[in-house]
């Protein structure tokens, strides 16, 4: 099989969206060449990427070229040669477009500056106070241990959410099903002295680690607008209890009585430096998170299915 293409059938194989892209980019190079202005509003720009990886787009005088068209169309034919080799992926990934909105961005920016808060007392002290106009009449209600719970009853109430709805489990699962293909098809052929396929998984593999990339970007996602609502939470704790060199208690509070450890003040350390204020809130919201899964039925593990 001719060289451009056997890339084509690979790239269609593994990626049933990529031959949507590729007959595209036929239409779009009737004249010659084809520029990414041309198709950016059909093709991803991962799409358009590994066509120039794989050598199906090369520079032109202008903008890029089929190396060749005949080998191009022929590659979108279905292959029914039946060739004794093994086929490529069974397991087809469509990791879609992992770029961020404007929203996730910005969130992400936000985040980034209120971790200052942790280190520089005046960002501290203003978002302390303005979460206090809403957590200030708790704190007077209820005594500190509870109000501890109940923010990380929130806290792991709004983070299972937003993980259940932003990360795409199934595509996740299927990725990792197309991994496990990969490795069992390359051991395969590691045992059948098999070079040639063994060259091609290979390229296979480092497609893969593009897409791997881009479910890094989604699984991220989620932990940007976790961190974003949670981080003010934890300095109004701070602001609240006096955390930090130099910093005065906002409200009043009791000891607290710990398993295995007994009575000891919120600031005291509990498990090395970690003192007694973070470890009931993990405590608490290790537990809420658990039963809020199982409440709603929420599965954080991926699934092909």
């Amino acid at each position: 099989m001719a060289r451009i293409e056997s890339r084509v059938r690979d790239l269609v194989g593994s990626d049933a969206d990529m031959r949507a892209a590729v007959e595209t980019v036929l239409d779009r190079a009737d004249d010659g060449e084809v520029e990414w202005a041309d198709v950016r509003d059909e093709l991803t720009s991962g799409q358009w990427g590994r066509l120039i990886e794989k050598g199906i787009l090369v520079d032109g005088d202008e903008g890029f070229r089929l190396a060749d068209v005949g080998e191009t169309r022929d590659g979108l034919e279905d292959d029914t040669s039946g060739s004794g080799g093994s086929s490529s992926s069974s397991t087809d990934v469509d990791t879609g477009d992992s770029s961020w909105s404007k929203y996730d961005k910005g969130a992400a920016v936000v985040t980034v500056g209120l971790f200052l808060g942790y280190s520089v007392s005046e960002v501290r002290n203003l978002i302390g106070g303005v979460m206090d106009a809403a957590l200030g009449p708790l704190a007077e209600m209820l005594p500190f241990y509870a109000v501890v719970m109940v923010l990380a009853l929130a806290t792991g109430l709004y983070s299972t959410l937003l993980q259940a709805n932003l990360m795409d489990m199934e595509k996740m699962g299927k990725y990792q099903e197309r991994m496990k293909d990969i490795q069992q098809r390359q051991k395969d052929a590691k045992e059948r002295g098999d070079d040639a396929e063994l060259e091609k998984i290979q390229e296979e593999q480092m497609e893969a680690m593009g897409d791997q990339m881009g479910m890094f970007k989604e699984q991220f996602r989620p932990m940007v607008w976790i961190m974003f609502l949670t981080i003010p939470v934890f300095l109004w704790m701070y602001w609240a209890i006096g955390v930090g060199g130099g910093s005065d208690p906002h409200i009043v509070t009791e000891n607290i009585v710990l398993p295995l450890v007994g009575s000891v003040g919120w600031k005291q350390g509990v498990l090395g430096p970690m003192q007694a204020w973070i470890v009931w809130y993990f405590l608490c919201s290790m537990g809420f998170t658990q039963i809020i899964r199982k409440s709603l039925n929420i599965d954080m593990s991926p699934s092909a299915s």
